[in-house]
């Protein structure tokens, strides 16, 4: 699927509607997970990342070891969505430089129910965050990636490698990676109907005309 063709189409209203018809009701981000630019959206292939709380560093140790091998193996089109059991007030999984090397390896953003610093700088990048929070704080000694590409849960939805991630200014959306396809031409579809709906009510018929002519709400 080529998602940088609808990528400025969609959006996670009409996409949570089709998952509702197709029985997936409970494929929306807790509403606390907001994106760092609202004029931004995202789509593309999850990348998972499983984190724990930390609360100290062993001598030795590298505490970013497998999160950096997550960035470095993101391919183009993939979106890290990283699990910290948010919300919370500790873990700050991801900042500029990730955003930075995610970037340079063809990523397209980053979801996490975690914390997230260097807001300006992404910002500048033109890179899609959305977070948990906003917060300074490293996350060496406070939480840590245990596995990579392997079923989470982030924002109370799970999460696996290969799930399709859109998000918008409503929030983000995770689609099963299994119906993605029909997903998204389901949803086109009723983009279509709607902008057919919207066309109508602006020629004045009522709300309950136009209902009971296409249906569409």
């Amino acid at each position: 699927m080529d998602f940088s063709r609808h990528k400025d189409e969609l959006y996670t209203a009409v996409l949570s509607d089709v998952l509702d018809s197709f029985g997936y009701r409970d494929q929306a981000l807790r509403p606390f997970v907001r994106p760092l630019d609202d004029a931004q959206n995202l789509f593309g292939r999850a990348r998972t990342g499983l984190y724990m709380n930390s609360y100290s560093v062993a001598d030795g140790e590298n505490p970013y070891e497998v999160e950096i091998e997550l960035v470095d193996d993101l391919q183009p089109g993939d979106v890290a969505v990283l699990g910290c059991g948010g919300p919370t007030e500790r873990i700050a999984p991801w900042g500029e430089l990730l955003s930075t090397a995610a970037q340079k390896r063809g990523g397209v953003g980053c979801v996490t129910d975690g914390l997230v610093r260097d807001v300006r700088r992404i910002r500048e990048m033109n890179f899609p965050v959305f977070h948990g929070g906003i917060a300074p704080l490293d996350s060496r000694g406070r939480g840590k990636m245990m596995a990579r590409d392997v079923p989470i849960a982030c924002g109370g939805v799970p999460v696996s490698s290969g799930d399709v991630v859109f998000g918008d200014v409503d929030g983000i959306v995770i689609i099963p990676g299994a119906i993605a396809e029909k997903v998204v031409a389901a949803a086109l579809e009723k983009i279509h109907s709607e902008n057919v709906t919207r066309s109508e009510l602006e020629r004045g018929l009522s709300l309950g005309e136009v209902y009971r002519k296409y249906g569409v709400l």
